[in-house]
């Protein structure tokens, strides 16, 4: 498929009865940063694990940078970088003498430039100044960054990162966040899995939610929201009354808090909220209507809250 980095057509996983990934069709824009989404047990992990030929899928077809899988593997896959579960680092080892054995195994690299890619990835991920440090002394973040510098000792068309951020601080979290904005300005291709959702709000151009192991939601940030409900928000010191009012209109999901009330408009006109507040005396100190966060998004269309690992 033009333009497309991963494209999967009824891709389908069972282990026994157990049917995993049920029919998923995956269509993953070239240039795009990919949030890919789903609640604990949904597919999302197994899912990645096919798309890199890790596991065998039971029927369907997977597309790589327009590669048929697995038979391009060996050339398709020099071109991806990937970070799944972390690669096993040897703790005796420096950081900078960790990614030279690993970026050593690569037979299609040239030895002479082993040093400058090595130093290059320590760098992108913050990393160059703690090179020397043995891994066994690294933190939990310094750890994960690790992982992300052993996607990027080559230059890679695609970069598949399973939880990224996981176990960073919030300024590593933001450095992350810059990074993968940086990779997919230089061209590449970012599918991020994650289950921090305001990270995911933040990098993310295109979405894909999984539940059931089947995909329930795809396409921009935008269009995923437009499925879902538009919500008005009534700012006053009677919040019990307005959402008595929002639900006496048939507004959905209302919800009241010390200073405020929430509703689903459901096709009901913003207008009618503020009239029946206000020629029912209730005081409207501010009104907005906007669209739901991604967490709410994510609730109304997997029936259930969010979990770390898919």
């Amino acid at each position: 498929m033009p333009g497309v980095a991963v494209a999967t057509s009824g891709l389908t996983k069972r282990f026994g009865q157990q049917v995993a990934v049920n029919s998923l069709d995956l269509v993953v824009p070239s240039g795009s940063v990919y949030g890919f989404l789903g609640p604990n047990g949904s597919g999302k992990t197994t899912t990645i694990r096919m798309l890199l030929g890790l596991v065998s899928p039971t029927s369907g077809t997977v597309e790589l940078l327009g590669q048929p899988m697995p038979a391009a593997g060996p050339a398709v896959l020099a071109r991806v970088g990937a970070l799944v579960e972390g690669p096993a680092f040897h703790p005796y080892l420096s950081g900078r003498d960790n990614l030279a054995r690993l970026d050593a195994g690569d037979r299609t690299t040239d030895a002479r430039t082993a040093r400058a890619r090595v130093d290059g990835a320590l760098d992108r991920v913050g990393l160059l100044v703690a090179a020397t440090k043995r891994y066994r002394a690294y933190s939990l973040g310094m750890r994960q960054r690790l992982a992300i510098a052993s996607a990027l000792l080559r230059q890679r068309d695609l970069l598949v990162l399973d939880e990224p951020t996981n176990g960073l601080d919030p300024q590593g979290t933001r450095e992350v966040r810059a990074l993968v904005g940086s990779l997919a300005e230089e061209g590449a291709t970012v599918l991020v899995s994650s289950h921090l959702l305001s990270e995911v709000e933040q990098m993310c151009s295109h979405l894909g939610v999984m539940h059931a192991g089947r995909l329930v939601a795809q396409g921009t940030s935008a269009e995923v929201r437009a499925g879902t409900q538009q919500q008005a928000v009534v700012e006053t010191d009677q919040p019990h009354e307005a959402g008595r009012i929002m639900q006496e209109l048939g507004l959905l999901e209302v919800h009241v808090t010390r200073m405020s009330a929430t509703g689903d408009l459901d096709g009901i006109s913003p207008d009618k909220v503020v009239a029946a507040c206000v020629h029912q005396g209730v005081p409207v100190l501010g009104f907005r209507v906007g669209a739901p966060s991604l967490e709410d998004v994510f609730v109304s269309l997997t029936g259930e809250g969010f979990d770390v690992s898919g």
